[in-house]
């Protein structure tokens, strides 16, 4: 393993604390994640963006998928996820998932999560679109994740465990035989410290979330800046299927112009029978897929930008007036609260939607333990890619994932002794440091991703959109090169670094494959083409910082580097 040496221009950590797991992260995986490690004797420390309970499982409303209810079986719910992942799911990752899945709900029931049952005790389960069965369990109606958060918040508090809250991760710290040896950080003002500093261990495991700000219009919370994507590559690590980055269909349109996070309409109030309609009232799913409005929200979302272009429309609508106040009171009032905050009382009038960017698909490359491509370095949650997935993740699957693998890179932590070894980590003085993007280009990404790279997409819109990326690359590489100078460090400056590494993979990717498939729409390649592009597309930086992109040669995942042996001390 040799990695980039690449690293972001920041100060010298000032300060360093040791621990044998530092997990990067605070939502469903990375706190599932450390608990497991703690349990097994682990020195744990949990590092986060913001506040523990600030991530992006908090916004979760759906729920969680697995096959808990009569009649229901993991096979059924496979079936359902490799029909959903449209032919590039890793069969052998979604089996884990869908197999170790209930226990791991019911170990998160023991944990404290409190979920929403029915008059007789058992759990009430809800349907999403893409399942044959009702097998989404829900709490608080449509608060899922914030409950899940609470639950595991508070096991991390009752257990004391070390937690530096406010801080952006920087960079991957290794060896000199390229494994992991930590991470650098800065904390924001409101932590434990002050500034750059590091924490050393000899595993690291990222849950870092997603990259939805990438996009103008997302679900995403202001955290989701793509920075376990970007650090997982400037330190050699795989990237694979960024192309996939799923459009939820049911965002609640705010206007033309409305930029940053946007409110989500789950899924499930389709689950529950809300219809989606045009202007004049026709229900233009149906036809179109025998699940209609609870087709994948690949074909969903696709619909629903069909039918925009047809009538030159902003939005659509999703109906659910039949409801009536008293099942929108007690099923879902987040959602409607969020709807008469913005003017829309969804009892009496049908909400205005539109696809906006929601789940990464793809992300680090890890294998059925969590491990990637780097010794020591471990990913779970929506920033890795595990296979399960493939070209379009089965709604509320996501929260399984991130439950099943963080519990898996737990036992893996423990089993083969990763923390016997002492982290000695080293500098790469003769790589130039990365140089910076300005607060601004953040909103000039989203613009160029927005346009370039949205729900449709074309060998034309693609191109230029990489050009212009390039362009915003090869500036501040120029500026530090000839005049040593860079943007100022700082949060706003990492963010949009990191965002710009992130669009670059996800647009080459994109360029790439020349096909439709899943929640990769493009319009000039309107078909699916299991002979040239059932294969995965791979991702790495070079030291020079050009990308690496080359594809697999089967459906299959090659395998990641074995676990290393534990030193002699």
């Amino acid at each position: 393993m040799t990695t980039t040496g690449i690293r972001l221009h920041a100060p010298a950590p000032g300060w360093s604390i040791a621990a044998d797991v530092v997990v990067v992260g605070s939502g469903v995986a990375g706190l599932t994640a450390a608990l497991r490690c703690e349990a097994a004797g682990l020195r744990t420390v949990v590092v986060t963006k913001a506040r523990l309970d600030d991530g992006s499982t908090r916004w979760a409303q759906g729920g969680i998928a697995a096959a808990l209810g009569e009649g229901d079986t993991p096979e059924q719910h496979l079936d359902d996820t490799l029909v959903a992942g449209a032919g590039l799911c890793d069969e052998r990752a979604v089996r884990l998932l869908v197999t170790e899945g209930p226990d791991a709900v019911r170990r998160l029931i023991e944990t404290g999560a409190r979920f929403d049952e029915s008059s007789e005790g058992d759990l009430e389960l809800t349907r999403e679109g893409g399942h044959h069965r009702r097998r989404i369990a829900h709490a608080g109606g449509d608060a899922t994740g914030a409950e899940i958060s609470r639950a595991l918040v508070e096991a991390v508090r009752a257990r004391g465990m070390r937690t530096v809250e406010n801080a952006l991760v920087l960079d991957l710290l290794t060896d000199a035989e390229g494994r992991t040896a930590g991470v650098t950080l800065h904390v924001m003002g409101e932590g434990q410290h002050d500034g750059v500093g590091a924490v050393h261990a000899p595993a690291v495991v990222l849950a870092t979330g997603g990259m939805g700000q990438v996009f103008s219009a997302t679900t995403n919370p202001s955290v989701s800046t793509g920075d376990g994507v970007a650090l997982a590559l400037r330190a050699g690590a795989e990237v694979s299927d960024l192309e996939f980055v799923q459009f939820h269909p049911t965002v609640l349109f705010l206007g033309p112009d409305a930029e940053g996070q946007q409110p989500l309409v789950s899924e499930a109030v389709r689950g529950e029978g809300a219809h989606l309609i045009d202007a004049d009232g026709v229900r233009f799913m149906v036809g179109q897929h025998e699940l209609a409005e609870l087709a994948p929200r690949d074909i969903v979302a696709k619909g629903i930008t069909r039918r925009m272009l047809e009538q030159d429309a902003e939005h659509m609508y999703l109906d659910a007036r039949h409801f009536g106040a008293e099942m929108w009171e007690h099923r879902f009032p987040t959602i409607l609260a969020a709807c008469r905050a913005h003017g829309i009382d969804p009892v009496t009038d049908p909400i205005p939607v539109a696809p906006a960017a929601h789940y990464a698909s793809g992300g680090v490359r890890t294998d059925s333990h969590g491990r990637t491509t780097v010794p020591g370095l471990y990913a779970c949650g929506e920033v890795a890619c595990t296979g399960v997935h493939g070209a379009n993740r089965l709604a509320s699957n996501s929260l399984l994932e991130g439950l099943v693998y963080a519990e898996r890179i737990a036992a893996d932590i423990a089993a083969n002794g990763l923390h016997a070894r002492v982290p000695q980590p080293v500098t790469h003085p003769e790589i130039p440091e990365h140089p910076l993007q300005t607060p601004e280009a953040r909103f000039t990404i989203q613009r160029i991703m927005t346009g370039g790279a949205g729900v449709l997409r074309s060998a034309g819109s693609l191109a230029k959109a990489a050009d212009q990326l390039q362009r915003l690359h090869a500036d501040a590489r120029e500026a530090l090169a000839e005049h040593g100078k860079t943007a100022e460090a700082g949060v706003d400056t990492w963010e949009a670094t990191n965002l710009l590494c992130v669009a670059r993979v996800l647009v080459a990717a994109a360029l790439l494959r020349e096909e439709t498939r899943g929640c990769h729409w493009r319009e000039d390649r309107p078909e699916r083409d299991d002979a040239a592009w059932r294969r995965h597309i791979v991702v790495t930086l070079n030291p020079d910082r050009t990308l690496a992109v080359h594809t697999t040669d089967t459906t299959d995942f090659p395998t990641t580097l074995p676990p290393q042996a534990p030193q002699e001390q």
